[in-house]
């Protein structure tokens, strides 16, 4: 049967729900953050700690190399202006049937994150002031989320962003952090954890990238609420997750003859093959900074991966092997033959951070990813990648925010110990190569590496990556569920045929 319920019904009942437990999300959600049981964390500590604040604002100050190009990037950027005046809106929907004002969220996001940056390097409090009136006009105002399948990107990849806004902001004068934390509690957390703890017969159905900015809020906001729970649930489903997210299946062969590693989305295309090295990055570099090195696994498998998106990316040759899943709620065989040329070369900001910390921090070798940063130089953000959603799928600037000097020691907030869940077993495998060269073997030498286009496949915004369409996939075809978030409630939709990945996934 179906349950027919009016959009006002909807948002009204989701407003007398808050802190509720909505059909099909689990039980638990806890009303506000939780306390963390071990270690405190370090504060800053997701993208930027307090040593990376502290480089960036002396290196500007200095006038340095990139840093200065970088920073030049940030303040041309319309989003970093501190008369920028935020949009708050009390429902904010993603695919469905409902109004999609999910870009006045991510632009808020990006205007808040970049003045908070400006705010950190220079010290101009009119930046501060901006960003936190931003975050205090969404934390008092949003009271659901809604839409169809595809809330899950913006629950994932807005609540990572949000979250990091969030760890920039905190003690600042008037911004309301207990606030702040129970609306990323309440309205982001549930979807993230309930995703990833999905229970179908295809998990494999959806791309990596859906588990990862799943994974990268849940993480962000396990820092932001002291909630080790919440960060050590990332930092297993990492090792251990059943979906394509996790280290074995987002990267499930290595070429070890040639220090490469096929990233799952390869076949698909290559704009989200490279929003999911962003997207690992970012979950990788949150982790380190308290800690916990995730950059390391399995033999340093996330660096192959990069230097293989990156080394097709710039019209090499690379190795392929055929990539079968599971597809649909039917869990029909599907396969991908041949490695995608979609979107191939297109420039997105997600390798300084990739970049500095293998070749700079550990003196890996790099030099397919050390071309990308030299043909992508300098990283911008939010705004400068076109004006859709896949535009701001990253938060940017990685020239100014992840440039090490050569000498630097790692930076983390807490010694990485790569203390974490028990990894299972490797399941990634060695195929065939057809690549016509190699990672290498020897570190790169400096923090600066040396200067050195396509058409998108299938549905796009017309500038980066389409991010998802309006149709119900796997899961919730499954459960019968599309979602409103605001509290939670969930409301049953039946009679919807499922769509291919291609369809459905960001």
């Amino acid at each position: 049967m179906t349950l027919r319920i009016s959009r006002r019904s909807m948002i009204k009942a989701a407003g007398a729900a808050t802190g509720a437990v909505g059909i099909g999300i689990g039980t638990g959600v806890a009303a506000s953050p939780a306390t963390a049981a071990s270690t405190p964390f370090a504060h800053p500590g997701m993208l930027h700690t307090r040593a990376d604040l502290k480089r960036m604002a002396a290196k500007v100050k200095a006038g340095a190399a990139p840093y200065k190009a970088g920073f030049a990037k940030l303040t041309a950027n319309r989003h970093s202006q501190s008369t920028w005046r935020p949009n708050p809106q009390a429902i904010v929907a993603r695919g469905g049937g409902e109004v999609q004002n999910y870009p006045i969220l991510y632009r808020d996001i990006h205007a808040a994150y970049q003045n908070a940056l400006r705010w950190k390097i220079t010290g101009d409090t009119a930046h501060a002031d901006t960003a936190r009136d931003i975050c205090n006009a969404w934390s008092g105002t949003l009271k659901g989320i809604a839409g169809g399948s595809d809330v899950v990107l913006l629950t994932g990849i807005y609540g990572y962003q949000f979250a990091n806004v969030g760890e920039l902001m905190r003690g600042y004068p008037g911004f309301d952090l207990a606030r702040f934390q129970d609306m990323m509690v309440k309205y982001f957390y549930p979807m993230n954890h309930r995703f990833l703890n999905r229970e179908t017969n295809c998990i494999g159905h959806y791309w990596a990238n859906w588990d990862l900015c799943s994974m990268a809020s849940l993480m962000a906001i396990g820092i932001l609420c002291d909630d080790r729970a919440k960060f050590n649930e990332t930092v297993d489903y990492f090792h251990n997750g059943a979906g394509n997210g996790s280290l074995a299946k987002a990267i499930p062969y290595v070429y070890d003859d040639v220090g490469l590693a096929q990233w799952q989305e390869s076949g698909r295309d290559q704009a989200h093959s490279m929003m999911g090295i962003g997207l690992m990055g970012t979950i990788c570099e949150m982790a380190w900074n308290q800690g916990v090195d995730l950059y390391a696994a399995d033999d340093s498998k996330f660096r192959k991966a990069c230097e293989y998106v990156a080394r097709y990316n710039l019209g090499h040759d690379v190795p392929y092997t055929t990539y079968t899943w599971r597809n649909g709620p039917h869990c029909v065989p599907t396969e991908q033959t041949v490695i995608s040329e979609g979107a191939r070369g297109q420039g997105r900001p997600v390798w300084e951070r990739v970049y500095h910390h293998y070749a700079i921090r550990r003196g890996m070798a790099m030099p397919n990813t050390r071309d990308m940063v030299a043909r992508n130089r300098r990283e911008g953000g939010g705004g400068d990648y076109g004006p859709n959603s896949g535009g701001y799928d990253e938060l940017g600037f990685g020239a100014l925010a992840f440039t090490l000097d050569k000498a630097t020691a790692p930076e983390s907030a807490a010694a990485p110990s790569g203390s974490a869940p028990t990894p299972a077993a490797k399941s990634g495998s060695s195929g065939s190569s057809s690549s016509s060269g190699s990672a290498g073997s020897s570190g790169d030498s400096a923090a600066e590496p040396p200067t050195g286009p396509s058409a998108q496949a299938g549905k796009s915004d017309g500038d980066l990556a389409a991010t998802g369409s309006s149709d119900l996939p796997l899961w919730t075809a499954a459960s019968g569920v599309t979602a409103l978030v605001g509290g939670l409630l969930l409301f049953r939709r039946r009679g919807r045929a499922a769509a291919t990945p291609s369809d459905t996934a960001e």
